[in-house]
C-alpha cells in the first residue's frame, strides 16, 4: 500500500515536472520573441542547446579519460533514434489541415459574400471587437496570456469549481434568454 501511494505521488511530481518545463520553455520563448527577432530567439536557443551539449561532451570525455573507461559517446543512445517522419504520418495530418483550410475558405466565402445577412452582421461585429483588441494588444501578448491561462485554468477551475459551474450556469441561461427573444 505505501509502494502504491509512493509510487503515485513520484507520477504527480514526474506530470508538473514536465508541466513546468514545457510552461517555462514555452513562457520563455514567447517573451523572447516579443523582445528580439525570431532569428536571434532561435540563434541564441541554438547557441545555448550547442554549449550546454558541447559542455557534456567534453566532460564526459575527460571523465572518461581520468577513470580510464570506455563508455563510448554521451548521446549515442539519441544518434542511433530514427527521427525521421514518415510520409504517411505527413499526409494524415497534411490531410486533415487541407479539409480544415478548404471549410475555413467555404465559411469565410459565405460570410464575405453575404449568403446569410445575419451571419455576416455578426462576422462584423466580431470583427470591429478586434480591431479594439488589436489596438490594445499584440500577437504576441496574446498568445502571453493565453499560455499562462491555459496553464492556470485547470488548477483554479479544480479548487473553485462549484462557483465557476454556477455562475456558468447563469451566464449560459442568459445567453439563450437573449437568444430566444
Amino acid at each position: 500500500k505505501h509502494s502504491k501511494q509512493y509510487s503515485k505521488k513520484n507520477d504527480i511530481i514526474k506530470k508538473l515536472y514536465r508541466t513546468g518545463v514545457v510552461f517555462g520553455a514555452s513562457l520563455f520563448l514567447l517573451l523572447s520573441l516579443s523582445v528580439c527577432s525570431i532569428i536571434s530567439v532561435i540563434s541564441y536557443v541554438g547557441l545555448a542547446l550547442l554549449s550546454v551539449t558541447i559542455s557534456f561532451r567534453i566532460y564526459k570525455g575527460i571523465l572518461q579519460a581520468v577513470q580510464k573507461s570506455e563508455d563510448g559517446h554521451p548521446f549515442k543512445m539519441y544518434l542511433d533514434k530514427d527521427v525521421g517522419i514518415s510520409s504517411e504520418l505527413v499526409h494524415k495530418y497534411g490531410d486533415m489541415a487541407l479539409a480544415h483550410f478548404n471549410s475555413l475558405i467555404k465559411e469565410l466565402r459565405r460570410l464575405f459574400l453575404v449568403e446569410d445577412l445575419v451571419d455576416s452582421l455578426k462576422f462584423a461585429v466580431l470583427m470591429w471587437i478586434l480591431t479594439y483588441v488589436g489596438a490594445l494588444f499584440n500577437g504576441l501578448t496574446l498568445l502571453i496570456l493565453g499560455l499562462i491561462g491555459a496553464f492556470s485554468w485547470p488548477v483554479i477551475y479544480e479548487k473553485q469549481q462549484a462557483q465557476i459551474d454556477h455562475y456558468y450556469g447563469l451566464v449560459n441561461k442568459q445567453i439563450k434568454d437573449v437568444l430566444g427573444k
